[in-house]
């Protein structure tokens, strides 16, 4: 049976998407103990989701997908994919210590795969995608040694942890076309995720306690106001969209020619949703986005209404109703999230700050 992962990039391969030489990339190699502050690397199946649950963890700084264990030089994905290089598919971690440290970096990523499974994680069978923790250091063997430990004494689980503890030899970060694949492709990676059976694990052996004490997400909590407040603040055509499903029409709201630099949030709670780095004219008269600015406030659902087939996006924590998503769109991801201005709100650049979204402002600075 052919692996989902592999169906997908089989797919974008034929339709011409960007996939980057690998001939291009650069190893990482660590040495001296003294270079490795700030840095883990794990291996947990597939990357495009270890990445992805890594990368919102408060502390880290960037997240990279790669190959490490093997003794081959430069590997491809598809020559790690077949099982015959050593290689794991594995992420390097990039975090702020004064933030969050070591060992409960651990603890986070435990939370996020299956240690007892020695055949691979999820979907993805084959030693390619076993689970393992590089050491880079003693002291990170220590750690690492100790944590592991202390899940297995911890009762969690009911098999044995087969978490390999490993010592670092040489990273290669995969082609340029795997790396932040949640936000660059995000319908085909929540597609591919939600048949991994990854969550469902996760949900049955964690529940909602994936999140270790002194690791949060996003601090920031967004609420949805009751029925007669938002009836109060929003206008007529905002409770129509958000609450009712409603639609503007086209080439008459707010938003749908607006050039200015800044994102796009929630206009019940305040979650930010789009950025203008990733709006275009698509000519329909709706503001259109090609990726969310955070996947995760994103929710689609299967939409049967006016005879049709379409998927429904709408907002994680006020479940607002923002509009569809449709295959139609640009590169580099080849989706057009079309919006309706009345479910948004614009934040300028120079507003973000002011507004508590500072941590956005790196998106329009100038290299």
């Amino acid at each position: 049976m052919k692996r989902l992962k592999m169906l997908l990039v089989m797919i974008i391969f034929l339709t011409g998407l960007p996939y980057a030489d690998s001939g291009a990339r650069e190893e990482t190699v660590m040495t001296d103990a003294r270079t490795v502050e700030g840095l883990a690397t794990f291996a947990g199946g597939c990357f495009w989701c270890v990445e992805a649950d890594l990368e919102k963890v408060s502390g880290v700084r960037e997240v990279v997908s790669g190959y490490t264990g093997g003794e081959k030089e430069n590997p491809t994905y598809e020559e790690v994919s077949s099982g015959t290089t050593g290689h794991l598919e594995a992420v390097q971690v990039h975090y702020d210590p004064s933030e969050i440290t070591y060992e409960q970096l651990l603890d986070v990523f435990w939370r996020h795969i299956d240690p007892t499974d020695p055949g691979g994680q999820f979907v993805d069978r084959g030693p390619q995608y076993r689970s393992a923790i590089f050491y880079h250091n003693e002291h990170q063997k220590k750690v690492a040694e100790q944590s592991k430990a202390s899940l297995a004494a911890s009762g969690r689980l009911d098999k044995p942890i087969v978490t390999e503890i490993r010592p670092f030899t040489r990273f290669y970060p995969a082609e340029d076309y795997h790396q932040d694949y949640y936000k660059n492709h995000s319908f085909r990676y929540k597609f591919y995720r939600s048949g991994s059976g990854r969550d469902r694990f996760l949900k049955k052996t964690w529940g909602d306690d994936k999140e270790p004490r002194g690791a949060q997400r996003n601090p920031k909590q967004y609420t949805k106001p009751d029925d007669a407040t938002l009836r109060k603040t929003l206008t007529p055509m905002q409770y129509k969209v958000t609450q009712k499903d409603g639609t503007e029409p086209p080439f008459q709201n707010e938003y749908w020619d607006n050039k200015k630099e800044g994102i796009y949030v929630d206009v019940v709670s305040g979650e930010p949703l789009f950025s203008s780095t990733d709006k275009y004219d698509s000519g329909t008269g709706w503001p259109s986005f090609t990726k969310p600015l955070e996947p995760e406030n994103i929710v689609e659902r299967e939409d049967r209404n006016l005879f049709m087939m379409r998927t429904e996006v709408r907002s994680k924590h006020a479940d607002s109703h923002l509009g569809h998503v449709f295959p139609d769109g640009p590169p580099p991801t080849g989706l057009r999230y079309c919006m309706n201005s009345a479910a948004l709100r614009f934040i300028p650049k120079e507003d973000l700050e002011r507004e508590g979204y500072e941590e956005y402002l790196k998106l329009f600075q100038k290299e």
